[in-house]
């Protein structure tokens, strides 16, 4: 469980300069169904296999629970990314694998709509919670993992200052396959914008 203080009350919606954040809703089902539905053939070589029901509103009350339990537990936070201009949900972002103690540390994982990408908006998300995970969270490293064939990725997370660090060898099944994947980090103290020049 989160020792801070912050974590006894509800989670304030984060803002960037182009996106709201906020923790998904039971009332978001339809929007984010169909935007994850329309989108599917984007998502599906970046994500683990799609289960069946992956988009039926009982696995989207199951998804909702876990989100819950691992807020509770103090082990990630999930939020929905909105288009500050309109209100619409444009994807989800999760800072997971949240360590107090020595580490400190914690990772996140993002999801973005197919015609909501190569806007800016995922980089702004990035960047909003990683000041979230430094400012609020009190943690010192912030680690992603992206496949190395995933180019759109990898600009946002250098972008958003996040540097490469190596190659994990058959890290994560990603539609069905063990697949190798870059480690990036951003440290507490690393200068806004820093890139990897590899």
């Amino acid at each position: 469980m989160f020792a801070l203080p912050f974590f006894r009350r509800d989670l304030p919606a984060l803002k960037g300069d182009r996106v709201t954040l906020r923790v998904p809703l039971t009332n978001d089902y339809r929007e984010w169904s169909v935007l994850r539905g329309e989108s599917r053939a984007f998502l599906e070589p970046w994500e683990p296999r799609w289960n069946p029901d992956e988009l039926d509103r009982t696995a989207w009350r199951h998804r909702l629970s876990r989100y819950r339990e691992d807020y509770a537990q103090g082990t990630a936070i999930a939020f929905f990314i909105f288009n500050k201009s309109n209100g619409k949900l444009v994807g989800g972002i999760t800072l997971g694998n949240i360590r107090h103690g020595v580490a400190q540390s914690g990772h996140i994982g993002y999801w973005i709509g197919e015609r909501y990408s190569g806007r800016g908006l995922m980089t702004d998300a990035v960047k909003v919670v990683t000041r979230f995970a430094f400012d609020t969270l009190r943690l010192h490293r912030i680690e992603a993992a992206c496949i190395p064939d995933n180019a759109r990725s990898i600009r946002v997370l250098e972008k958003a200052g996040f540097r490469r660090e190596g190659l994990l060898r058959s890290y994560l099944r990603i539609n069905g396959i063990w697949q190798d994947h870059y480690l990036y980090a951003r440290i507490e103290d690393d200068p806004p914008g820093a890139e990897t020049k590899d």
